[in-house]
């Protein structure tokens, strides 16, 4: 893909230098817009423009959706009210509300002055919904018909409208007041006898959310129903916009990013890298690394509390990095597993004790795998003592055991009680985990060596 799009630069540029216009023309219109906005992304400002305004305008739209917030800016500051307004005319409202949502207040002004007042209204209206709710990223665009309708006027509807519409793969039946009543697909409408009502034809059974619904959750709904769109209705049961499998896959997407960057200790941002400013980076990185570094003073504090133990046995330093480290790993495969799997709705807090089960004898396994190995690398390699050797070996079992269970108890619980699980993740954890790595391993020297 790559390769692909850097030869479509180079022909772009080619083209552009030579001033075959023409040409340049037929060759964007051959290619699809996703294609068409990873080429525009090395063009430059002044090239940009100029090249943009070569595609057909329906064309133009669906780049226009693909390109980064960056480059539309470009485009809109060198855009006449016409050509903003043919754009915008253009777009879906939820991409239109998504373009809203980037750009700066000044931009957003003249977006909303060239919209029409439909689409204007439309826009408003579902920037009032929550942020990262269905209602904030449905579309109002889509097809209803009524259930006394026939097949045959059912589909002269659809040609009347659909061309406007962001699907018309799936139709809605609805009463008058708007209530969603059933779903009928395109397909059931062809192969149905003209006079058959859609009544007749329609899935009564219809899954739908709330405009209130978190996003995170409408997106996995695809997954698990296998839908191309799916009704949104407001908490009278009246349907109001559908979101699209489009959109599904872009909220995973950023969801998915989003739960990286908090499980890294970084604080999400919906910019991308390159496009992102270092002192932006600075801002989100570095409140999580003072508080990092602030939580695992603990860990110096402990150390402090033993250090005539340790000047007793000064041999027991040279394998506190090895088990801290050892601790924080395990800790963070466990609370990985776990975040995903709530994130996928595969654990529930009701689950607590099975997953806590499973880890136990997972890391009695672990434990006891690497406390062996362990213990040859001490006698045949290190030439400790066995009392010493012993120490390390059971500090690793325990270690890999607590690790373990607190890696995989503190997402649940932070979710039981409302928290993001995702910041339980590794750099927290790991914290955790290196305090109580150390603890053992005092404790278990104490007794077993007396210090």
């Amino acid at each position: 893909m790559k390769e692909k799009t850097l030869l479509l630069e180079d022909s772009i540029h080619k083209l552009v230098e030579a001033k075959k216009y023409a040409s340049l023309r037929d060759l964007l219109m051959t290619l699809n817009p996703a294609d068409i906005a990873d080429a525009f992304a090395g063009l430059s400002d002044q090239t940009l423009p100029l090249v943009f305004r070569l595609l057909p305008k329906a064309q133009a739209a669906e780049t226009f959706v693909e390109m980064d917030p960056e480059q539309q800016a470009t485009l809109i500051r060198g855009f006449s009210d016409s050509e903003l307004k043919a754009v915008v005319d253009e777009l879906y409202v939820d991409d239109a509300v998504d373009l809203v949502e980037e750009m700066p207040a000044n931009v957003v002004s003249r977006i909303l002055t060239q919209a029409d007042p439909q689409t204007r209204k439309m826009i408003n209206e579902i920037l009032q919904y929550p942020e990262d709710s269905a209602g904030s990223v449905m579309t109002t665009e889509f097809v209803e018909l009524r259930g006394s309708m026939t097949a045959a006027q059912a589909i002269a509807h659809i040609r009347a409208v659909g061309l406007d519409k962001e699907t018309i793969n799936t139709c809605y039946i609805t009463d008058p007041g708007h209530h969603l009543q059933g779903v009928v697909s395109i397909r059931s409408l062809i192969l149905a006898n003209e006079t058959q009502t859609c009544e007749s034809i329609m899935n009564p059974h219809v899954v739908s959310v709330n405009t209130q619904e978190d996003q995170e959750t409408v997106a996995q709904m695809f997954s698990k129903y296998n839908f191309y769109a799916l009704p949104v209705v407001d908490g009278d049961g009246r349907m109001v916009g559908i979101v699209t499998v489009d959109d599904a896959m872009d909220i995973l997407e950023a969801e998915t990013t989003e739960d990286m960057e908090k499980m890294a200790a970084i604080s999400p941002s919906d910019r991308p890298y390159l496009s992102t400013s270092p002192i932006t980076i600075w801002r989100h990185r570095s409140p999580w690394l003072l508080l990092l570094m602030v939580s695992a003073t603990f860990t110096g504090l402990v150390i402090t509390k033993f250090e005539d133990a340790l000047a007793t046995c000064t041999v027991l330093m040279a394998y506190i990095p090895m088990l801290m480290d050892t601790g924080g790993n395990a800790g963070s495969q466990s609370s990985v597993t776990v975040i995903r799997g709530l994130s996928l709705g595969e654990i529930q807090f009701r689950d607590a004790f099975r997953v806590m089960g499973k880890e136990l004898i997972v890391s009695l396994l672990c434990g006891l795998t690497l406390a062996v190995c362990n213990l040859a690398k001490l006698m045949l390699f290190d030439r400790v003592s066995f009392p010493v050797a012993m120490v390390v070996c059971l500090t690793l079992l325990c270690t890999v055991i607590a690790s373990k269970l607190v890696g995989s108890a503190l997402p649940m619980l932070a979710k039981k009680v409302g928290f993001d699980p995702t910041v339980m993740a590794s750099p927290l954890i790991t914290t955790v985990v290196d305090v109580l790595s150390l603890l053992i391993y005092f404790q278990t020297a104490s007794v077993i060596l007396g210090l």
